[in-house]
């Protein structure tokens, strides 16, 4: 991949920001176009942000406001609103709607806001038309819950989510609902509005063969657990840009390590990742769930209160909290 001239791609995130800016009028917002969405997701860093709790692990609106008009102050391609580290997997319907009008409404003028839709094909369904009524910009389609089905099932269950709504539609390949390179292409050319694919996998093979397949008629998202990890040799397979959970808490650091791995600067993401990224994956591997709460912890370990996660997860220790916040110090 050659490299990036980085003044004519800075140029082209900021008229498509300047776009989607227009796109609003008051209260009223008008459709963001799928292909305008779609350069602007892979012209930068992605960003997942934790989804707020109070005491009783109710939604927070005041804390989560403020920390999306923080990670909106930072140059970040796109905002994925009740995600996998937004906890959107314990959230009700009635709460996700809730949490991506609240986004929209804090940041939607300023950065992309991407809505959920989740479990089974009706209810995903639902959800990619409440994201549309919501304002959000585009819609990333999780796999299934639980559910085992075969290439023809998943290809139908995608279909009926983009022909719900008018919107941007981005697919998340992971888990039970892992789509082969033929039913990526076949999804392609059926809906106009699939526009994104995002990798929870790593098969080097399935990438290549789907983006050889394919080529940029979809953007690619990298979606392993800490995709730092990956970022560099997944550059090389069309994956321009990936979600990036420790942005919620290291924005700067975050950005940083972006931009060396667009630059294919090898000596700057390595170092990085053995200064901060593999010590805090050291923490992370300790229990279950914790690339949720490990994220949270760390936005404590900065001053922004990053709170409790609801169970199932369960929080970092006190002795994990300490150590991490002692990383984390050495990179902010």
């Amino acid at each position: 991949m050659p490299r990036l001239d980085a003044y004519r791609v800075s140029l082209h995130a900021e008229l498509l920001l300047d776009m989607h800016r227009r796109c609003f009028y008051g209260d009223r917002v008008t459709l963001l176009p799928p292909d305008v969405l779609a350069d602007r997701i892979r012209s930068g860093l992605l960003s997942f942000p934790v989804t707020h709790f109070d005491a009783d692990l109710q939604f927070d609106e005041p804390r989560y406001r403020e920390h999306l008009a923080w990670q909106a102050g930072f140059d970040v391609a796109g905002l994925f609103a009740a995600g996998g580290t937004g906890e959107g997997f314990s959230l009700t319907p009635p709460e996700i709607d809730r949490v991506v009008r609240t986004a929209v409404s804090e940041v939607g003028d300023r950065v992309p806001v991407v809505a959920p839709a989740t479990g089974g094909t009706a209810l995903a369904v639902a959800q990619a038309k409440a994201a549309q009524d919501a304002g959000a910009a585009g819609v990333l389609l999780f796999p299934p819950y639980l559910t085992e089905a075969g290439q023809r099932g998943l290809a139908e269950h995608v279909t009926a989510v983009c022909r719900a709504t008018d919107l941007g539609v981005i697919v998340y390949s992971r888990a039970n609902a892992v789509l082969d390179d033929v039913t990526v292409g076949e999804l392609a050319e059926r809906n106009p509005n699939l526009i994104g694919y995002k990798d929870g996998v790593g098969e080097i093979e399935r990438l290549t063969r789907i983006y050889a397949r394919l080529g940029d008629r979809l953007t690619y998202i990298g979606g392993l657990p800490t995709a730092e990890t990956f970022a560099l040799p997944l550059l090389q397979l069309g994956v321009s840009t990936y979600s990036s959970a420790i942005f919620n808490f290291v924005p700067e650091f975050a950005l940083r390590f972006y931009a060396a791995v667009r630059e294919q600067d090898r000596e700057t993401v390595y170092g990085l990742l053995s200064e901060f990224v593999i010590p805090y994956l050291d923490i992370r591997d300790r229990g279950k769930g914790y690339a949720v709460s490990i994220i949270k912890a760390g936005l404590t370990a900065v001053g922004r209160d990053g709170g409790r996660v609801r169970p199932p997860l369960t929080d970092l220790s006190d002795d994990e909290r300490a150590e991490l916040a002692t990383l984390v110090q050495k990179v902010s």
